[in-house]
């Protein structure tokens, strides 16, 4: 068992919004046990629990990530790429990435993954579309492999492409797969990797990159076999107004109009980004229930705009937030990426426009929500013991404790977490890894990252 013992704040984000001071939240095996002021333990108890003082630290449910592209951690912040919009941006990394080998896989989503809980997120996804030809291993086991080392909740994406640029797309041959590649692994991975139990440490959610990039089969297969399973679709939506521009010359129709079509709506699909919907689309994904991976750093990074999060959750829009890929963000800074969806709506809509307890609703239960799970983003018994403990008694929250929430967002220049711990486990513990040797990891991950860089230039 672990005791947090006398927490400065608890952000429970349950259905009534709970805030408390100075309470204890006892966990028994992987779950929340009780949340009550001077929990008692017997003798026998005592011995079994760890018990830790959280009398200056501010506890919130561990934040949900829901988008990623972990592989992208090996091609962070090159020069060729840093000024340059979202199409030539992946005209100019495909030729890198498809020499991508088991390994850098491996490492990638590890390190992903570390920086992810070290900045309070228990529970990931990650969109994996990208399946290079000379590629022998399964990317789909070694990521849950990795994702196991660091102890992360992981719901990946198996995405796709079926468009290389012979069929007029933007990749090259060498990464895409054919449909019915696709539509067989898409079976094999549910069938071998979902696990539906509301306490499961792994799920898998049916992908296809974008509707530009594979063909309309894709979509409405991948739709059937979501739904015959009872999984979540994902795919990008509404990020550039090339796409708006691309879907239109090819179908004659905007992207969620095109999604409508395809039965790629409803309480069981998300899209990353969103955009560049209009008034009338928004109204849509309302009715529909049809959610949004808000990512703002990515957004910000490739200049494509900035989504309309304030009308969306005015609108009852589930929103949740994602960190997007490593090479368009370039981090796996989940509060980060928080403090920036706060700050991004006051750039365009004032300063009401959004409070820091929306922007962490949408990173706890909003997340939650679009990964289909039931028992995480919340602080409450019976729900899983996904926590995020951050110390307030440090410089970077001097003079900001009148409100020890919203200090998470507002203040602050390291956004590591104090304990995060991970269905009933420490897998950050005195703001350490508790899993693996962080030097080995960064040793490892600039090593694979300088040779893929040599694989491609070699290949030219």
């Amino acid at each position: 068992m672990i005791l947090l013992k006398n927490c400065k704040y608890i952000a429970t984000f349950n259905d009534r919004e709970d805030e408390l001071e100075h309470y204890d939240i006892l966990i028994k095996d992987n779950k929340i046990e009780e949340i009550f002021k001077n929990i008692k333990l017997t003798t026998c108890e005592e011995k079994n629990t760890q018990i830790v003082d959280c009398s200056h630290h501010l506890v919130v449910p561990g934040l949900i990530n829901t988008h990623h592209h972990f592989y992208q951690i090996l091609t962070r912040n090159l020069p060729s790429v840093q000024n340059v919009k979202l199409f030539q941006w992946l005209k100019r990394l495909y030729p890198i990435w498809s020499h991508l080998n088991e390994k850098q896989i491996f490492y990638s989503t590890i390190a992903a993954c570390a920086e992810l809980v070290k900045t309070g997120c228990t529970t990931t996804s990650d969109h994996m579309y990208l399946y290079p030809k000379d590629f022998t291993g399964d990317i789909t086991a070694v990521q849950f492999e990795g994702a196991r080392q660091v102890g992360i909740r992981f719901s990946p994406c198996r995405g796709a492409m079926t468009f290389g640029q012979a069929e007029g797309g933007l990749p090259p041959e060498n990464v895409v797969q054919s449909p019915q590649q696709v539509i067989k692994d898409m079976q094999r991975v549910v069938e071998m990797f979902h696990d539906s139990d509301p306490f499961s440490m792994s799920r898998i959610i049916l992908a296809p990159c974008s509707p530009f990039s594979v063909e309309e089969s894709i979509m409405i297969e991948s739709a059937k076999l979501a739904r015959q399973h009872k999984i979540v679709l994902h795919t990008h939506l509404g990020e550039t107004e090339d796409e708006n521009q691309f879907c239109l010359e090819k179908y004659g129709q905007r992207p969620l109009q095109i999604m409508e079509k395809w039965n790629w709506l409803g309480e069981d699909v998300y899209y990353a980004h969103g955009i560049w919907f209009n008034q009338d689309e928004l109204d849509l994904l309302s009715t529909t229930s049809t959610g949004i991976a808000h990512c703002p750093s990515s957004n910000m990074r490739l200049g494509s705009g900035v989504a309309k999060v304030k009308e969306m959750l005015s609108r009852k829009i589930r929103v949740g937030l994602g960190v997007d890929g490593s090479s368009s963000n370039d981090s796996s800074d989940m509060l980060g990426e928080a403090r920036l969806a706060l700050l991004l709506q006051r750039v365009i809509l004032g300063a009401d426009a959004i409070t820091a307890r929306e922007v962490l609703s949408m990173a706890t239960r909003g997340g939650a929500s679009l990964l289909g799970y039931s028992k995480i983003g919340s602080i409450q018994p019976g729900f899983a013991a996904d926590l995020a403990v951050f110390n307030l008694h440090q410089l970077q929250h001097a003079g900001a404790l009148s409100d020890p929430l919203a200090a998470l967002l507002f203040t602050g220049f390291c956004h590591q977490t104090e304990h995060t711990i991970i269905n009933g486990n420490f897998v950050v513990k005195h703001g350490m890894l508790t899993n693996l040797d962080e030097q080995q990891l960064v040793g490892k991950v600039n090593h694979l990252a300088h040779q893929l860089l040599q694989s491609a230039v070699q290949s030219q």
